[in-house]
């Protein structure tokens, strides 16, 4: 069961290569603050800027480094269906516990071609896999009758990383598919009310900063300390606004970077933050405590 805070790592880079040293650390810190589970190369790690090589290498460091402590779940999502099932072939031989995949960005697949997609994938390896349905980025939405028949019909789509923020659409998505189906908040600023329609945690990015707060919420409200999973929601809130002002992982990257975590390098096209919402940033980490 895929459940708690699973934090969507970023990757670290120095002189425009991975960081490898850097990510490991991260992973130490996250596994020390209570993170469930831990999902590299999917969209807060840069996936898209990634090479074939540095892919396959920062899933295999990041399931060396996890050591089976907790899952590691590895995005391996392409809108080419052969070259996602070549990456998650390569993740299940290297010991991925499952796969991320993101729905098929730019060609727009019909419903029925976005069920094709999936079930390929999903009759290509062993282990589990995990939907991730964030239209605003991948211009298409998986409906709730795509994801029920695909839970129905392939024994490994076992869950959906919901990144819609409608929790109409969650709630259709519980009512529909199979018992055990679950249900992952893909944002930040949603957990508490998906854990409320029966979400089993979120896959995050705020908890690069602060995974100990955001497990906290998910582990309060699992043992109905409902009280102070409000009050983790309310804390965290304004933090996750800061977090989005602009493209994901542009502030969290730099956050991490102003709190010495690792290197603020990003990739282009992503870039460097405009000047006033580095200010913004900067004033939500100073009043959650982060940053003198």
């Amino acid at each position: 069961m895929f459940k708690g805070s699973i934090v969507a790592i970023v990757t670290p880079f120095r002189n425009g290569k991975v960081d490898e040293k850097r990510l490991r650390d991260l992973i130490e810190f996250q596994i020390k603050n209570g993170t469930s589970g831990i999902v590299p190369c999917g969209t807060t790690g840069e996936s898209a800027t990634l090479t074939f090589d540095e892919h396959e290498k920062v899933i295999e460091l990041t399931i060396e480094q996890v050591n089976r402590r907790v899952p590691v779940i590895a995005g391996t999502g392409s809108n080419s269906t052969e070259e996602a099932i070549m990456l998650t072939r390569q993740a299940s031989s290297a010991g991925a516990d499952a796969s991320l995949q993101v729905s098929p960005y730019y060609n727009r697949p019909t419903q029925a071609g976005l069920y094709r997609h999936f079930k390929a994938i999903a009759q290509s390896v062993k282990i589990p896999i995990i939907l991730y349905n964030i239209a605003g980025r991948t211009g298409v939405n998986i409906e709730p009758e795509t994801i029920a028949g695909l839970a129905k019909d392939c024994k490994n789509i076992v869950a959906v990383k919901e990144a819609s923020g409608n929790l109409d659409q969650m709630s259709r998505i519980k009512a529909l598919c199979p018992a055990g189906f679950q249900l992952i908040s893909g944002d930040d600023s949603l957990t508490l009310p998906v854990l409320s329609i029966g979400g089993t945690g979120v896959i995050s990015v705020a908890a690069n900063i602060v995974p100990h707060d955001v497990a906290g919420l998910v582990n309060a409200f699992e043992k109905g300390n409902i009280k102070k999973a409000q009050g983790l929601h309310y804390k965290l809130l304004p933090l996750i606004k800061a977090l989005f002002i602009e493209t994901n992982p542009i502030p969290v990257k730099t956050a991490m970077g102003l709190l010495g975590m690792c290197g603020s390098d990003l990739r282009l096209p992503m870039c460097g933050m405009s000047e006033s919402n580095l200010e913004k940033l900067k004033k939500a980490l100073k009043d959650y405590g982060l940053l003198k």
